[in-house]
């Protein structure tokens, strides 16, 4: 795992979107795995900018979202298929059929799930998977104690999760206490990983992640064994590693 260790969330952002601009450059065509929720905004940010400034051509690629609230309509405010529309796709030129969100209002849950992973498959897998993390260690919505060989699935938020994410509620009873996620053995196929975790808040999570133990009490930790991930990090999130240095593969700007 590589950590580059930036002064704030902006500069970070920056050069995570410089690796995926360098993908598609390379790899017009690529899949990738995007997040939501706060903490990407400025990477989105970024694409949108490359993509007007620099003419970053989106138009093969194809997008699979990590995540939905069960039982939230797409337009809703706080669904996440409102927020990709709303912070990135309707400022790309991604075709609307490569793009996949999973349904939040699906029937049938479980085949909808094994739908979903098919689908990936019969894209050719994920190039490059956006994550970010939660207090909890969680990536996606896996919270602690998820399976490492877990497909994507229906799962049940904790708590913790309920929590952090009841701010892009008016009300907070009307979180979801359910979410569809891409499961952590679905991650882990990803040909790259890019972590991004901004904020002291997220500094325990970061450094569990990095030095502590692989553990199912802290799902992201699983990305010590991946052969390919690049950690974005800002400087209070980067407060609790003991040993910064030893991970960094840039050092700050």
């Amino acid at each position: 795992m590589d950590i580059i260790i930036q002064p704030d969330a902006i500069v970070a952002s920056a050069m995570a979107a410089q690796v995926m601009a360098a993908l598609i450059k390379r790899k017009p065509d690529a899949v990738l795995g995007l997040a939501t929720g706060s903490t990407p905004l400025e990477f989105y940010r970024q694409l949108i900018r490359l993509h007007r400034e620099e003419g970053l051509d989106f138009s093969r690629v194809t997008t699979f979202n990590l995540d939905e609230y069960v039982g939230l309509k797409p337009d809703h405010p706080a669904s996440y298929h409102a927020f990709m529309h709303k912070h990135l796709f309707n400022h790309l030129n991604i075709p609307h059929e490569h793009i996949h969100l999973p349904d939040g209002l699906a029937s049938d849950i479980p085949a909808h799930c094994a739908a979903y992973e098919e689908a990936i498959r019969e894209a050719g897998g994920i190039d490059l998977q956006v994550l970010g993390l939660g207090t909890n260690g969680h990536i996606a919505f896996n919270e602690p104690m998820s399976s490492r060989a877990s497909r994507t699935r229906c799962m049940k938020l904790s708590p913790q999760t309920r929590k952090d994410n009841a701010s892009f509620f008016e009300h907070e009873e009307e979180m979801p206490h359910h979410a569809i996620t891409m499961g952590i053995g679905t991650i882990m196929e990803g040909r790259e990983c890019l972590m991004l975790a901004f904020g002291e808040r997220k500094a325990p999570a970061v450094a569990a992640m990095v030095e502590g133990p692989v553990s199912i009490h802290v799902p992201a930790s699983v990305l010590q064994r991946h052969p390919g991930v690049k950690a974005f990090i800002d400087e209070p999130a980067a407060g609790l590693l003991k040993k910064p240095n030893a991970h960094l593969s840039f050092n700050k700007a």
